[in-house]
């Protein structure tokens, strides 16, 4: 098996993101691969009246750099689990889309992804990025989700799955 040398980890900031993060940098020490951390904006894309937008062009910004502002401190989470070469960049657009096109371009060798597991009705309205990543990616994906568990204990750690 080729060793996994490029490390995508597309977050949210949610919880499972935490445990996909945590995931990554167990991975990477194990191969001596280096963390990009990606987060996705996708802009809201609402039919409205001519001349009207839900932000100005300046909200966008402010909101891409606190964006950023939160991938940093994301990225100095990781590397005080001890991941080394972690890099971070927000992306704008569709967001399993941009994944897959950033793994693509950037020759990432595994994207690690947490899920949020939903089932029924609320996947099928709302989809899942995970799912459509794995779907359509060039390279492996590792999926994580967090248990309940997980969810109800301070500094317990989640059993996630690979999908």
């Amino acid at each position: 098996m080729k060793p996994f040398e490029k490390i995508l980890v597309p977050i949210d900031f949610g919880q499972h993101s935490a445990e996909a993060m945590r995931r990554a940098v167990d991975v990477a020490g194990h191969y001596g691969a280096s963390l990009t951390l990606v987060y996705v904006y996708e802009p809201l894309d609402y039919a409205l009246p001519e001349g009207y937008a839900l932000y100005t062009p300046e909200q966008v910004g402010q909101l891409l750099d606190e964006f950023r502002d939160r991938l940093r401190a994301a990225a100095r989470e990781v590397q005080g689990m001890g991941a080394t070469g972690v890099a971070h960049e927000v992306l704008t657009g569709p967001a399993a889309s941009e994944i897959v096109e950033y793994a693509r371009s950037h020759d990432m060798d595994l994207i690690v992804m947490g899920t949020h597991g939903r089932r029924g009705l609320s996947h099928l309205l709302m989809g899942s990025v995970a799912e459509r990543v794995l779907r359509t990616a060039h390279c492996p994906v590792l999926t994580v989700k967090v248990t309940e568990q997980a969810g109800h204990g301070a500094g317990e750690r989640s059993k996630g799955k690979a999908a």
